[in-house]
């Protein structure tokens, strides 16, 4: 599946649940649900294309900086809640998602990002979103062995990229690369 396509469904989902696309704090977040109907329409060797791209996609924000991001948005941000911000990041849609990965502090101007800063309330992060192309696959198939499977080689765990700094033991440093969020968290 070519990048295009990944994004399309995506924007397709993200389209079918209109205003509710963006926040994942909804007790009955539709954005998930979404995705899987639309994963479940495509062929199995589909759906595992889909999952294979995911992959691709959620590993190129394995970045310090966007995990700095992360952590101030989150108020806080371990190994898990970096795996579910990316997989939300990915919800947010193709312009979000590689903006976001070029320049982190970006999230400053995102609507649930700037209510999360000044109401308190709000979320991006979506632990939902890295189990949607297994279920979708369960359903179409009846199991997830084969997808499981094709999905074990596509990509091996690699370190973070870029420079690692801790927000909490330098806030000035957070600061400097990161202004617009820091204004709002810190």
């Amino acid at each position: 599946m070519d990048l295009d396509t990944f994004w399309g469904l995506i924007e397709r989902a993200r389209a079918a649940v209109g205003d509710r696309a963006d926040d994942r704090d909804s007790p009955d977040d539709p954005l998930v649900p979404a995705v899987v109907d639309l994963l479940v329409a495509l062929e199995p060797a589909g759906i595992i294309a889909f999952g294979q791209r995911y992959a691709d996609v959620w590993w190129s924000a394995y970045r310090w900086p966007l995990w700095v991001a992360a952590y101030l948005i989150e108020g806080g941000c371990g190994d898990d809640g970096f795996m579910d911000f990316r997989a939300g990041l990915v919800l947010q849609g193709r312009r979000t998602f590689e903006r976001a990965v070029a320049d982190p502090d970006s999230l400053a101007d995102h609507p649930v990002v700037r209510r999360m800063a000044n109401e308190g309330r709000g979320w991006l992060g979506c632990e939902a979103m890295q189990y949607a192309t297994g279920n979708a696959y369960q359903r179409r198939v009846g199991e997830t062995d084969s997808y499981e499977a094709a999905l074990a080689a596509v990509r091996p765990e690699e370190p973070a990229l870029g420079e690692q700094w801790n927000p909490e033991e330098d806030p000035d440093e957070t600061r400097r690369r990161l202004p617009r969020l820091s204004a709002l968290f810190l």
